[in-house]
C-alpha cells in the first residue's frame, strides 16, 4: 500500500517537472525521493513518469494514477485538519489576477497578518487561464479573480461587484459628457491590456470592439500587462482606456475620469476554489479580511443598474 509520503513526493515531482527540485521541495535527497518513487512504481505496477523527456512528464496511465493521488492526499489533510480543530492554520496558496492584486491586496494582507498568525499565507499574481491550470494541478488552494466562469468543479464565492470608469487623456471631446455610454466609445482610441488578461475581452465585449485596441498611434503598437502603464500612457498622450473602481478611487487626476450611464459597466470579483477543499476555515478567514477591507460602495450584493461584463 503506497504511504502518503510516497504520494507527495510523486505529486512534487509531476508539479515541479524535475527529480532534484522535488526532492528539495520535499526536503530530503534526491537518491531517496527516486527511490520512494521506484518503490511506489513497483507497488502499483505503473510507470508513473517518462524519465526521458525534459522536463519529466508523467506517462498517460501516470497521469490517471496522480489524479486520484491528489484527491487521496487531501482527503488525508482534510482528516489533519479535523483532528487539530481551533483557530485557521497551515499553509495556503492563493492566486490573484493581476488586475486586483494591485489594488486589493495591500487592503487586506497587513490585517490578516494580525487577525490569522497560525496562516502562512502565500500569494501570487496570475492571470486567469494560469490560476485555473494552477488550481486544477492543487498548486493553487484558492484564487481571487473575475467571475463567472462556469467551470466544472469550481466554487465561485462573489465578493463584490466592480463598476468600470473611463479614464481619458487631457482636453479629449469625450470630458465634456458627464457620463457615457458604449457608443461613445472607438476601439481606435481604447489602450488595451495583452492577451490573457480577461479584463481585455471584458472591455472588448462592452465596447464591441472591431479593433483590437492599442494602436492609437498608427504606428505604435503596444499593449500592455498593466493597468498603471495604461493609464500613465493615456495621461501623456491620447486616447482612453477603462479602469476599475478600486484604481479609480486612487487616480489623483480624478477630473479625468468618467462614469458610464445605466446599466454601468462592472465586474464580479469572487474567491475560487476546488469543490472538494478541506481548507474552508482560511478560505473563509481571507473572505471575510477581504470584505471587510473593501470601501462602503463595493460591499454586498450587486446594486441596481450594474451590468456584469461576461469573459470569453
Amino acid at each position: 500500500m503506497p504511504s502518503i509520503a510516497q504520494l507527495e513526493y510523486a505529486i512534487a515531482v509531476e508539479k515541479l517537472r524535475h527529480f532534484g527540485k522535488a526532492a528539495e521541495a520535499c526536503h530530503i535527497s534526491q537518491p531517496t525521493l527516486s527511490q520512494q518513487i521506484l518503490k511506489l512504481e513497483d507497488e502499483v505496477g505503473i510507470v508513473l513518469f517518462d524519465r526521458i523527456q525534459k522536463p519529466i512528464l508523467p506517462t498517460e496511465e501516470g497521469g490517471r494514477f496522480l489524479e486520484q493521488a491528489r484527491v487521496v492526499v487531501r482527503e488525508h489533510s482534510r482528516l489533519l485538519q479535523v483532528k487539530r480543530g481551533g483557530a485557521p492554520s497551515g499553509e495556503f496558496r492563493l492566486g490573484v489576477i493581476p488586475t486586483v492584486a494591485s489594488y486589493l491586496v495591500p487592503l487586506f494582507v497587513g490585517e490578516f497578518s494580525r487577525q490569522y498568525p497560525e496562516v502562512e499565507l502565500f500569494i501570487e499574481e496570475v492571470t486567469t487561464a494560469g490560476i485555473l491550470d494552477k488550481l486544477s494541478r492543487d498548486q493553487l488552494d484558492g484564487a481571487i479573480l473575475a467571475t463567472p466562469l462556469g467551470v466544472n468543479g469550481l466554487k465561485e464565492h462573489p465578493l463584490y461587484y466592480e463598476p468600470f470608469y473611463l479614464y481619458l487623456s487631457p482636453d479629449h471631446p469625450l470630458l465634456k459628457k458627464k457620463n457615457l455610454a458604449a457608443g461613445d466609445l472607438d476601439g481606435a482610441e481604447m489602450w488595451l491590456l495583452e492577451d490573457g488578461h480577461c479584463l481585455k475581452s471584458q472591455v472588448a465585449n462592452f465596447c464591441s470592439l472591431e479593433r483590437k485596441g492599442g494602436i492609437v498611434f498608427r504606428n505604435i503598437h503596444f499593449q500592455s500587462g498593466s493597468l498603471d502603464t495604461l493609464q500613465r500612457v493615456v495621461r501623456r498622450n491620447t486616447g482612453y482606456t477603462m479602469l476599475p473602481a478600486l484604481m479609480a478611487e486612487e487616480i489623483t487626476d480624478q477630473g479625468r475620469l468618467r462614469s458610464f450611464r445605466a446599466p454601468v459597466p462592472a465586474r464580479e470579483v469572487s474567491f475560487v476554489y476546488r469543490r472538494d477543499h478541506w481548507k474552508l476555515d482560511v478560505i473563509r478567514a481571507i473572505e471575510n479580511c477581504v470584505l471587510e477591507s473593501l470601501p462602503e460602495s463595493l460591499r454586498g450584493k450587486a446594486r441596481k443598474g450594474l451590468a456584469v461584463l461576461g469573459i470569453d
